[in-house]
């Protein structure tokens, strides 16, 4: 009866938990504006603005700004990160495509003809995770 009554009760608790990434964001730039957290889960959905998994953001702060991404199963997630300082809530970026406002991610940096792939920035979670990004 106890084996059925933990297996009831207990187990769920550890198949169903949920983690906290604590994101880092190093050498931000001003106070202006927000800095914005995109979690993806998939080579498919990276970098697509309407796959995104999870988003964060929090007032920017110079220096260092860090924000909690809560509520994620374990797995295997990439992160991308953008000081979004006119506060227009996207990124801006010219007519070639690339970023005017500072971008970084997760475990890679930006390369020379566009950004790295996600299996460049990825890293699993299988607890409460912390990470510390340099933008």
């Amino acid at each position: 009866m106890r084996g059925i009554l933990f297996c009831t009760l207990v187990l769920p608790l550890f198949v169903f938990s949920q983690n906290t990434i604590s994101v880092h964001v190093n050498n931000v730039g001003s106070d202006i504006g927000h800095v914005n957290v995109a979690v993806y889960d998939s080579d498919e959905a990276f970098l697509s603005f309407d796959r995104v998994l999870r988003t964060g953001t929090k007032a920017a702060s110079k220096g260092l700004v860090t924000l909690d991404i809560e509520d994620l199963p374990a797995g295997e997630y990439a992160l991308a990160v953008f000081h979004d300082e006119n506060g227009n809530g996207k990124l801006d970026t010219n007519w070639l495509g690339i970023p005017k406002e500072k971008v970084a991610f997760s475990n890679a940096k930006m390369k020379t003809f566009g950004p790295p792939k996600y299996k460049e920035c990825a890293f699993k979670v299988t607890a409460d995770h912390e990470i510390s990004i340099d933008l």
